[in-house]
């Protein structure tokens, strides 16, 4: 589906999401190798590398949630819930509310950047995870020089709280309260 910024208030009702299967493995290893994925989330990952990271996701989805993002039925995105307390690794060692969710989300093809799709992925998937009366809020954590992303998480009800250091680096951490969802 062929998206523009005119239509992007309609794009709600084509969207969906489905957990991710390992026959998606090859095509996210596509996706994490594209110029404007490798930007923000690192150096392109061998396919077993993928395997090796998002394969246990899928058999034990306990901490992580990771879904493909369909638009009209097709993969356009990749993004991911998780469990914020306890979640291992150096993040978020301060959290103790286990009703905290992450998310962070990437779309697959370039030329789909700055047409409201990212805006209307993340406010579907929100609203998604706020149906859970657990969740009390989410929460994410763009590069504080990733201006698009910030926008997008900012039109979509985040707000920004503050710059915190993470295991990646420097992150400008942003929450959405239950009240500011979509």
């Amino acid at each position: 589906m062929e998206t523009t910024r005119t239509d992007a208030a309609d794009l709600a009702q084509h969207l969906s999401f489905r957990p991710l299967e390992r026959a998606d493995l090859p095509m996210l290893h596509g996706w994490l190798a594209r110029p404007h994925w490798t930007e923000w989330w690192g150096p392109a990952p061998t396919l077993a590398e993928v395997e090796a990271e998002y394969g246990p996701l899928i058999t034990d989805p306990t901490k992580v949630q990771p879904h493909i993002a369909l638009l009209g039925g097709e993969p356009f995105g990749y993004i991911q819930s998780y469990v914020a307390l306890d979640s291992g690794d150096g993040w978020w060692e301060d959290e103790t509310d286990p009703g905290v969710r992450g998310i962070d989300q990437s779309i697959a093809e370039a030329a789909q950047l700055n047409r409201g799709l990212g805006t209307a992925m993340v406010k579907a998937f929100v609203s998604m995870l706020f149906t859970d009366p657990g969740v009390s809020h989410i929460q994410t954590d763009p590069d504080p020089r990733n201006a698009r992303a910030i926008r997008c998480y900012e039109k979509a009800g985040f707000r920004a709280v503050g710059e915190v250091q993470t295991p990646d680096g420097a992150a400008l951490l942003m929450i959405c309260e239950r009240s500011s969802s979509p």
